[in-house]
């Protein structure tokens, strides 16, 4: 079970994370090894899901790539934490098919599956006649103000983000901006679309309705679930952001997904809310 966050330190490394500037290091054959950049907030011995998300999508487009067909949904279920370290990613397609087709990625850590990840590739055709979007965009990355995330977050993953904050942020809801300057694996050859879904959890954490810590409550998600209207594109993601508390123990976070051309998709998790 994950614990709140703590201010560990990050001047001494893990023991066997690897070094460099990357958030994996590609050991091959399916095998990577993260590095402090990947740390998550939870716990200083796991991996943020956030980056571990990108890997996976990342595992997902290079399988018996189609050109004609593009992931439209990716479905993520966190098994369990996410080991630091060495882990394994297996790649296999559930339903083939001429049009549609589901594929599956699951990362291993420590012995056991951590996440499980399904993704509906589609076929696309020019609908450019049709194309219109309900969602407002969101103020520019330029006309935001600079956001320290780390006061409030701990962990490697964290720390590696520029995080920008539109006007109106506010516990439960808020509107930013985030990229990075790391690449996804040591071999830098990530997709626009793999680098931003490797972003996306951080929408859980980016308007929390209480602070994390001790005397007030933990709200883990158990899942994320990323769905693309339109292939987004670029080095920014933004997240327009709501997060809703139940009365029973259950929470959802809630978010729509920005490139800077405009919204491109809606992003769900559901938490675990518990009184520490």
């Amino acid at each position: 079970m994950r614990r709140l966050p703590e201010r560990y330190p990050l001047t001494a490394l893990p023991s066997g994370l690897a070094e460099g500037n990357s958030y994996y290091q590609d050991l091959g054959a399916g095998s990577f090894r993260s590095t402090i950049h990947a740390q998550g907030a939870w716990n200083e011995h796991e991996q943020h899901m956030a980056p571990a998300a990108g890997l996976l999508a990342h595992a997902l487009e290079l399988h018996a790539p189609r050109p004609e067909l593009r992931m439209a949904r990716i479905s993520y279920e966190i098994l369990g934490l996410i080991h630091a370290g060495d882990c394994q990613v297996e790649v296999s397609t559930l339903r083939p098919g001429r049009t549609i087709e589901l594929v599956q990625a699951e990362l291993s850590a420590n012995g056991r599956t951590a996440i499980r990840a399904t993704a509906w590739r589609i076929l696309t055709s020019d609908t450019s006649a049709v194309a219109a979007v309900e969602d407002p965009a969101m103020p520019a990355p330029a006309d935001c103000e600079p956001f320290d995330v780390t006061s409030i977050w701990p962990g490697g993953f964290i720390a590696s983000l520029e995080i920008r904050v539109a006007e109106g942020h506010r516990p439960g809801a808020g509107k930013v901006w985030l990229r990075t300057s790391h690449p996804l694996t040591d071999r830098g050859d990530a997709s626009d679309v793999a680098r931003l879904v490797g972003l996306v959890d951080t929408a859980n954490g980016i308007a929390s309705r209480v602070p994390p810590g001790k005397d007030s409550y933990a709200f883990p998600n158990v899942d994320l679930q990323i769905h693309m209207h339109r292939q987004p594109a670029g080095e920014w993601l933004g997240l327009d952001n709501r997060v809703s508390f139940g009365g029973d123990g259950i929470g959802l976070t809630s978010t729509i997904l920005h490139d800077q051309q405009g919204p491109f998709g809606r992003a769900e998790q559901i938490l675990t809310l518990r009184q520490t």
